[in-house]
């Protein structure tokens, strides 16, 4: 039996409780949000599937849940210029999350923006430990890049570490051919603007996002041990620490269960380390 907790079952909680029971990924939901008419519509609309999953909306229970999904707060909207825009905002679903998960020995998947941050706080104020921080994003982003690798016809395989958001560093010298540094700027200044489109669209983001962490879930419910692009709390990889950060991982039932340091080309090493600086003192200021 899973048991699988979604703290915040707005657009993508819900979205993200729904299909885990759907695929089968758990068979029992506990299931938080501040806003109690929607924590009530969800619930009663997931009855309404005919699924046969158990639904407990008592935040007690999150305690004993094998994974906790973190997905309460503000979401980004056309007024918010970056992710990073959401740190003040969403400070208060950080510490309230840190409340519920005291005594929490599972595993923690932290998607609120800035997620990066968030993750970084989460560990620190809970004593959660690094290796059970996770925080999604770089699955999103790598698809992201994978498409924009499509429509110009580069084949490879397609990854992006560094921050979900601006500072983010797509991979080139894992592709099967040279990418001029144009081209590469170019890339990633699409990647930055990917998500915007379909925020100004229909006003935020929720197949993509949802069907990535359900997948996360799965690797850890299932010990994949498969490798993924996730945010972890750094401890000297890559030259950085003090912040949570996308990075190459392996995935198992304990949650990280190792980081892999690529070898980065110039371009790339430049980039991360920005990313670094940059999150870093996004994290102090989160702390602080």
């Amino acid at each position: 039996m899973a048991r699988l907790a979604v703290v915040g079952v707005g657009r993508i909680g819900g979205e993200v409780a729904y299909l885990a029971s759907s695929l089968g990924i758990a068979d029992e939901l506990v299931l938080y949000d501040s806003a109690s008419g929607l924590l009530k519509a969800q619930v009663l609309d997931l009855q309404h599937t005919g699924l046969k999953t158990d639904i407990s909306t008592d935040k007690k229970a999150i305690r004993d849940a094998d994974i906790c999904i973190f997905s309460a707060g503000l979401p980004r909207n056309p007024s918010v210029k970056t992710r990073a825009d959401l740190l003040e905002a969403n400070s208060a679903a950080v510490n309230e999350c840190a409340d519920l998960l005291k005594g929490f020995n599972g595993i923690v998947i932290t998607v609120t923006n800035p997620m990066d941050a968030n993750n970084y706080l989460l560990s620190a104020r809970t004593g959660i430990p690094r290796e059970r921080c996770i925080g999604f994003g770089g699955q999103l982003d790598s698809a992201r890049f994978a498409l924009a690798l499509r429509n110009r016809g580069i084949t490879g395989f397609s990854f992006v570490l560094g921050e979900h958001g601006e500072h983010q560093v797509p991979v080139f010298s894992t592709l099967s051919c040279e990418i001029p540094i144009p081209v590469r700027e170019e890339i990633l200044t699409e990647l930055r603007g990917a998500s915007m489109d379909v925020i100004k669209g229909k006003g935020g983001t929720v197949f993509g996002p949802a069907l990535h962490i359900v997948n996360l879930a799965r690797m850890v419910l299932s010990d994949a041990r498969e490798l993924v692009i996730c945010s972890s709390v750094l401890e000297g990889e890559y030259g950085i620490s003090g912040c949570s950060l996308g990075v190459p991982v392996r995935i198992g039932k304990d949650g990280i269960l190792s980081i892999e340091e690529w070898e980065l080309d110039i371009w790339e090493q430049d980039k991360m380390n920005k990313a670094g600086t940059f999150v870093t003192e996004l994290c102090r200021k989160a702390i602080s």
